[in-house]
């Protein structure tokens, strides 16, 4: 959900002006972008700890995100359905995410990560 959340920011992103781009268009993608990167990163380290600790970054990309869809909003980047349907994945993502962090901080603070 994360790697194609980001395609669809990119995709919005790249129609765009240069300033646009510039300035809110590429935080905005370099956040989605991040979302993934770092949940998949912590979940090829050995620890759950580790793993617990990318997911923070991650969930922290999230709420960056949602920042700079509001401001994309706002400054007429972005309409309101398009908006709307962005927030919404995103904050399926973020739940879903949560709800991993909580299964990996059950009872699971020296093993490995589970199988895929």
């Amino acid at each position: 959900m994360a790697e194609s959340f980001s395609d669809e920011v990119w995709f919005i992103v790249s129609e765009w002006d240069y300033f646009a781009k510039d300035t809110v268009g590429k935080q905005m993608v370099r956040s989605a972008d991040s979302i993934g990167a770092n949940i998949a990163e912590g979940y090829g380290r050995f620890h759950y700890k580790e793993n617990r600790n990318f997911c923070y970054f991650s969930r922290g990309s999230i709420i960056e995100t949602k920042g700079w869809l509001k401001k994309s909003n706002t400054r007429k980047l972005i309409n309101e359905e398009q908006f709307q349907s962005l927030f919404d994945k995103l904050q399926t993502i973020h739940l879903k995410l949560n709800a991993y962090l909580k299964f990996i901080g059950k009872d699971n603070k020296n093993k490995s990560n589970p199988p895929s």
